[in-house]
């Protein structure tokens, strides 16, 4: 193991292994789990006949990171291995990858799609893996695409089907899955072992290097006081009074306190209720509301300026078709209230004390002297670009030489990141020319990024896997993780929870660590058994749900409106898109721009956004599929479900419409469309 410099620690956990056994590698965040995998692969490729290697990642940036930094320089050379995710076309076949490579990286959907599919060309089965590598294991739980795969792994297991892949999972931490109590966190780690049929080991004869090679930085809570005066929130918050006496609220329907996440629920479930009530008063005030109520959890973390530019950005696009008294109500309340809003958002003397502790905390590290490099974790993509901007407008930060910037998630549309512009990001901050990354989540699984002085949490509400993994970026010598937070508010109350559940998940582990073998074999078929049933008699529900009524029996309503638009026998299924096939649905929209995607598709290219003719409520954008289909490919949430009994039913995806949606058939549609023969 030396020719990997492999520490002692490494060595031992990988022990079990090499012996042909399902593991999880526990590792904290930088102990060097990825390496370990590597030197499993590379003794599995040599030792194995047609050995099969193939690394599972659940984020498409992964794959390039894992290809580039570990994989292809240290087994590249005598190996064949490949790179596949969503962002190339090696994924359409799949199948002929698989049988040509050694080694596969790819995102675990790419798997799950080629196991399920029989085209010869995209088809995989487990039977040609030998070695499953997951990384970030402990998201193989409920219906993550790691799940997906292991439950197919799981169900053949279970009826004695072999071949079936060995198993190496990696984690830093499995988390305790919500449980607050001993033997509640324990059955959380039985069920991820459950899930990956493996065994989890840790650093134990080595476990006082490890903590050498792995220092935790040292925590300090940055707590501030709550602003004694607000006027700001109080005048958004009278404004949502404004609104509840308009929308005449159920009498059994108790709001919470405004500017919470229970109260953003309350409006969610009223938006809901008005929609089955069919009473767009209540349902377009309650949207209005979660508006107002996302201005005042920015407000709360951020500048005022940004609270009241998420207003301003939000009603600049319903001034136009006004439909009936409840728009105009919600319209001219905004626009005679927005003068006094953007004044007070300017007024200085009630600016955000946590921004000020996040100046002070920053310039601690940047103005000592000493070359830094920092990370600020924000919780949504919006906060992290208030954030790029007021680091660029303050001029103390810029003085200390800070050189700022966003890290998100990649994906299509103008608020993500091309995988290209993650890759240079990350290789600026590396070099330099930048020192401080603003990031959602995204920063704090997996990504190869350079060792951090400072690591700063800031209004986030997560668990304490993700708290142990942003931890784990500040791994320079004398680190800091820092938490800023109102005295006693959420953020530090969660906090503090999760360092009691970090030691939980501890405890738990060891817990599992000390059954005895067949005490733990029994409990994990027992769990696995236990899931199959389950997974079956949910399909079972799943799909006599769907067969309750027939596409055409159910119409889809603007979301907005309530107009109705379309059949569910409209709707067809192509390339994961759900398009409308009826030339008749394009009386009902009108077009937006041109969409532009960050990268091309083998069969089809994006057209203009479409809205609603009559309210403008964004529905999706066209498609031309096959260079000559025109098709409308429609998001489900920007409508309403209406059963033939005049049931309404909002849902958020696809895969809930209580109707079977069926394959987009190309031919017939250019038989029926263009008069073929």
């Amino acid at each position: 193991m030396a020719d990997f410099g492999l520490h002692n620690y490494q060595q031992e956990v990988v022990e079990r292994a090499l012996k042909g056994e399902n593991i999880i590698i526990w590792l904290p965040t930088g102990g060097g789990k990825t390496r370990a995998a590597v030197y499993v692969a590379k003794k599995h490729l040599e030792t194995t006949p047609n050995a099969k290697v193939m690394v599972l990642v659940n984020k498409v940036h992964l794959v390039d990171q894992h290809y580039n930094k570990e994989f292809e320089p240290h087994l590249g050379g005598t190996f064949i291995i490949k790179k596949v995710s969503g962002e190339n076309k090696e994924k359409d076949f799949f199948g002929l990858v698989v049988k040509q490579s050694q080694v596969v990286i790819c995102t675990a959907q790419i798997l799950y799609n080629a196991l399920i599919n029989k085209e010869e060309a995209r088809h995989v089965e487990l039977s040609d893996i030998t070695l499953l590598i997951i990384d970030e294991c402990h998201h193989t739980h409920k219906e993550e695409a790691y799940n997906k795969v292991m439950r197919l792994y799981v169900e053949k297991k279970l009826k004695g089907e072999k071949p079936l892949p060995q198993i190496l999972g990696l984690t830093a931490s499995p988390g305790t899955g919500g449980a607050k109590a001993l033997e509640k966190a324990v059955e959380h780690v039985l069920e991820i072992c459950a899930n990956l049929d493996s065994v989890i080991v840790s650093a134990k004869e080595y476990a006082s290097e490890l903590k050498e090679v792995v220092p935790k930085p040292r925590k300090s809570f940055k707590i501030v006081k709550e602003r004694l005066k607000d006027p700001f929130r109080d005048h958004l918050i009278s404004m949502m009074n404004s609104i509840h006496s308009h929308m005449n609220l159920p009498p059994d329907f108790r709001l919470k306190e405004c500017g919470t996440q229970e109260y953003e629920a309350d409006v969610v479930n009223l938006e809901h209720r008005g929609i089955q009530e069919k009473n767009r008063l209540l349902a377009q005030c309650a949207l209005h509301l979660r508006q107002y109520n996302d201005a005042l959890l920015i407000n709360d973390t951020l500048r005022m300026i940004d609270a009241y530019r998420s207003l301003e950005e939000y009603y600049s696009k319903k001034r136009t078709n006004p439909i009936d008294g409840t728009d105009t109500f919600l319209l001219e309340l905004f626009e005679e209230n927005q003068v006094e809003l953007k004044n007070l958002a300017m007024d200085s003397r009630f600016d955000n004390p946590k921004m000020d502790e996040l100046q002070s905390t920053l310039l601690q590290q940047f103005g000592s002297g000493v070359p830094s490099r920092a990370i600020i974790f924000s919780k949504t993509r919006k906060s992290t670009h208030c954030l790029k901007d007021w680091v660029l407008k303050n001029r103390a930060l810029q003085e200390a030489g800070i050189k700022a910037d966003i890290f998100i998630g990649a994906g299509n549309g103008n608020t993500y990141m091309t995988q290209n512009g993650q890759a240079e990001t990350i290789r600026n901050f590396r070099m330099g020319s930048l020192n401080l990354l603003i990031s959602t989540s995204v920063a704090e699984e997996g990504l190869d990024i350079p060792e951090c002085n400072l690591v700063v949490r800031y209004g986030l509400l997560t668990n304490e896997i993700a708290q142990q993994q942003a931890s784990g970026r500040a791994r320079a010598e004398n680190s800091q993780y820092a938490v800023v937070a109102q005295a006693g508010g959420r953020e530090d109350r969660r906090e503090r929870i999760n360092e009691y559940l970090e030691e939980l998940t501890g405890q738990a582990i060891d817990r599992v660590q000390t059954m005895t073998p067949q005490d733990f074999c029994t409990k994990i078929t027992q769990l696995q058994e236990m899931v199959v049933t389950c997974t079956k008699i949910e399909q079972r529900r799943q799909a006599k749900k769907r067969s309750r009524n027939t596409a055409s029996s159910i119409q889809l309503l603007c979301r907005s409106c309530f107009t109705p638009v379309a059949s569910g026998s409209d709707i067809k299924l192509v390339e994961n898109m759900y398009v409308n096939v009826n030339p008749d649905f394009k009386k009902h929209y009108t077009f937006g721009d041109q969409l532009t995607l960050k990268r091309s598709f083998e069969d089809w290219e994006p057209g203009c956004t479409i809205g609603c003719k009559i309210c403008s409520e964004k529905w999706g954008f066209e498609i031309k599929y096959k260079k000559c289909a025109i098709l409308p490919n429609l998001a489900i949430k920007n409508f309403v479900l209406e059963s033939p009994g005049q049931e309404r039913l909002p849902v958020k995806k696809w895969k809930d419409v209580p109707f079977t949606v069926e394959e987009f058939n190309f031919k017939e549609y250019c038989q029926e469309h263009f008069l073929l023969d």
